[in-house]
């Protein structure tokens, strides 16, 4: 079975677990009961929020994408007049749009919402969900931003290379990299050379240094890899690459310092907004959330990246599979 006939398999696969678990909860019955049912976990439209407009942005890359039109589109089921600025860039453009009440909130993650933004170091940021969150929610309250509680998976940061390549070298952990980084190549994104959980880390806590580093497109991470063009890129744990024959093509060295801190997204917005917006706007966040493990992200990102379908077509399959949306 081809790669993409495999992960279009598995995404069939969850769609109808997450149903059938929604349908086995409420118990059986009628054709009617059932369709009362399916029903149960829907996102219900509440007319007054008509009246509320939310601007959901996002960075730019893939899950980005996918998490916004998520976002998006699960509270324009629950009524609201919803608008979207997808693609903002960085993390501080858009943060700088949220604070300019540009856009209503964005997904961010707890990692590096603690260590761009706040300062901390990566060894201080708490690696469990609900520990990292408090921390950076509170951060933002005194900003007069909030944050809502994540979503139950964690992306971070890894430094990746090809596993003949990790062979050759005998290398499985960032700090075995010492004597050899200087003869290496390193591409990572642009932001990659200011952030404290990527190149600067690296610099800095485990005094690598490498013969080249290259700024590169997010989208192109795995491919200078295997065109040869880099000994090494930053990658992303929940890459969709990483998942099947990926695991074996591809080695992710071991963070054996943990700078590279796990990061929990979770959807950032202003706290002028909560208010105006009403309850509807956190528990639908809470909704969409709730089905977004490890496995299903890196699935959505694989339809995107390696099927190549739109962010919006497969933020919709996942509400429809999950039961929020019709």
């Amino acid at each position: 079975m081809s790669m993409k006939s495999r992960l279009r398999a598995l995404f069939c696969l969850l769609a109808a677990s997450i149903l059938t678990v929604g349908l086995t909860a409420c118990g059986g019955g009628d054709s009617s009961s059932s369709t009362t049912s399916a029903q149960a976990g829907l996102i219900q439209s509440n007319p007054d929020n008509g009246k509320v407009t939310l601007t959901v942005g996002s960075k730019n890359f893939t899950e980005e994408y996918i998490l916004g039109e998520i976002y998006a589109q699960a509270l324009q089921a629950a009524g609201y007049n919803v608008k979207k600025q997808l693609n903002l860039g960085s993390e501080t453009i858009a943060l700088k749009a949220l604070k300019a009440g540009q856009i209503s909130g964005y997904p961010e993650y707890t990692s590096t919402a603690l260590e761009s933004f706040f300062g901390a170091k990566p060894q201080d940021v708490p690696s469990d969900a609900q520990g990292a969150y408090q921390q950076a929610k509170a951060d933002f309250d005194k900003e007069g931003l909030t944050a809502f509680a994540p979503a139950p998976y964690s992306s971070a940061n890894a430094v990746g290379t090809l596993t003949s390549t990790a062979n050759k070298l005998g290398v499985k952990t960032i700090s075995d990299l010492s004597g050899k980084s200087q003869s290496l190549s390193l591409y990572g994104s642009p932001q990659c050379r200011e952030r404290i959980d990527c190149l600067l880390g690296l610099q800095k806590d485990y005094g690598l240094q490498f013969k080249s580093f290259t700024p590169v497109d997010i989208g192109l991470r795995y491919t200078v890899l295997d065109k040869g063009q880099a000994d090494l890129s930053i990658l992303f744990t929940s890459d969709a690459q990483l998942a099947g024959a990926g695991a074996k093509k591809y080695t992710l060295l071991v963070d054996d310092k943990h700078i590279l801190t796990p990061g929990y997204p979770m959807f950032v917005t202003s706290q002028d907004v909560v208010t105006k917006a009403g309850p509807d706007f956190e528990s639908t966040i809470a909704k969409a959330n709730q089905d977004l493990d490890l496995k299903t992200i890196r699935e959505l990102n694989a339809r995107v990246d390696i099927d190549k379908q739109q962010p919006a077509d497969v933020a919709h399959a996942y509400l429809k599979a999950a039961g929020l949306v019709q």
